[in-house]
């Protein structure tokens, strides 16, 4: 099966560092082996050390396709110093500023993805601005504030292709569970503007599906 990783890289991507439980990292890449290849190339929307780029890019190369990275590379809001997921060795001690894209090569690297997973060094509003090709799954695990998260979503959906994927990661209905952006500004919005009806759930993990314009009344 597509989405089938071998032994090697399933250890490659458990071992990578990220906040991905297993579980959702088999669904993110069950999903991947569904997409279209027709449609265009993948995206991921915050990347950090490249954890999830190794659950999707041996499903990507499977279909002939590449998986683009968008992320600074700085840390969201909840990386920074005083934050709960701050891990302070990701400091660059030159500019005193988290610095995340040396992890992220060496895990591509490591993976043996460097041909088909590529890094999209900038902001994500100012990359998605720019950003004219169609997607056949787009993955959002950006960052988790309330501007952030209605950004990714208002900027990046637009560019996913009609039968295409639209996964959010982080999405929590129970407060209890953890932040609510994802959910309150990417996964209802979605839902609620007729363009995406849910596939499946994993944890915190949704995939959607953009409906085929030609389908919509």
């Amino acid at each position: 099966m597509l989405h089938r990783l071998t032994d090697q890289e399933l250890r490659h991507a458990e071992e990578a560092r990220g906040f991905m439980p297993p579980d959702e990292g088999l669904a993110l890449a069950a999903a991947a082996a569904t997409a279209e290849p027709r449609l265009g190339p993948m995206l991921e929307v915050g990347s950090y050390c490249g954890k999830s780029a190794c659950y999707v890019g041996p499903v990507a190369r499977r279909l002939g396709l590449v998986l683009y990275c968008v992320d600074h590379h700085r840390g969201s809001e909840e990386n920074q110093v005083g934050w709960e997921w701050h891990e302070p060795d990701l400091v660059d001690s030159a500019v005193d500023r988290m610095d995340t894209l040396p992890f992220f090569r060496r895990t591509i690297h490591d993976a043996g993805l460097e041909d088909v997973v590529f890094a999209i060094v900038g902001d994500s509003p100012t990359v998605a601005r720019h950003w004219t090709t169609g997607l056949s799954l787009l993955f959002i695990d950006g960052g988790h504030g309330e501007e952030p998260a209605r950004l990714d979503y208002q900027l990046w959906t637009p560019a996913v292709a009609p039968g295409g994927l639209l996964v959010i990661h982080d999405v929590f209905p129970d407060p209890a569970d953890g932040g609510r952006p994802p959910y309150e500004h990417i996964y209802r919005p979605a839902l609620r503007s007729g363009r995406f009806t849910e596939v499946s759930a994993t944890g915190s993990l949704r995939v959607l599906q953009r409906v085929d314009d030609d389908s919509r009344d």
